[in-house]
């Protein structure tokens, strides 16, 4: 199973227990795949230090280790359907990274459902995607 985790899902995985976290763990041992971009990992480190005033040095570890948990996807062109322009380099990445889930919890990109074929998921809802396959 390849995922795609939106920024906020990492950030949640970061700071607290639960859904978001239980994924961030299964990537760790292998048993989901995670894809991202290096635009994505931009954001990561930007919304740890400026959203939430971690220290610079521990952003930056965050962001290393997802990149090496990750599939890095170079940076994808544009994509058709959109939840806005923030929301372009997720539903991008996913569809260049052949994800089988983007897992956040953005309002806009939870609206969307699917995009190109893959579901768009709450982190609670992977755990019932991966079930079904």
């Amino acid at each position: 199973m390849r995922a795609l985790l939106d920024t906020d899902v990492v950030v949640a995985a970061v700071l607290f227990p639960g859904s978001p976290r239980s994924l961030l763990e299964r990537a760790i041992r292998g048993d989901v795949d995670l894809v991202t971009s290096p635009g994505l990992l931009e954001e990561l480190e930007r919304a740890l230090t400026d959203d939430l005033r971690f220290p610079p040095e521990l952003a930056r570890m965050v962001r290393a280790e997802l990149e090496d948990l990750s599939e890095v996807i170079g940076p994808a062109g544009a994509s058709t359907a959109t939840g806005g322009p923030d929301d372009d380099p997720v539903l991008a990445t996913a569809a260049a990274g052949g994800a089988d889930a983007i897992v956040t919890g953005d309002p806009d990109l939870l609206a969307l459902e699917v995009h190109r074929g893959t579901p768009i998921l709450a982190p609670a809802g992977f755990w019932s995607l991966g079930s079904e396959r």
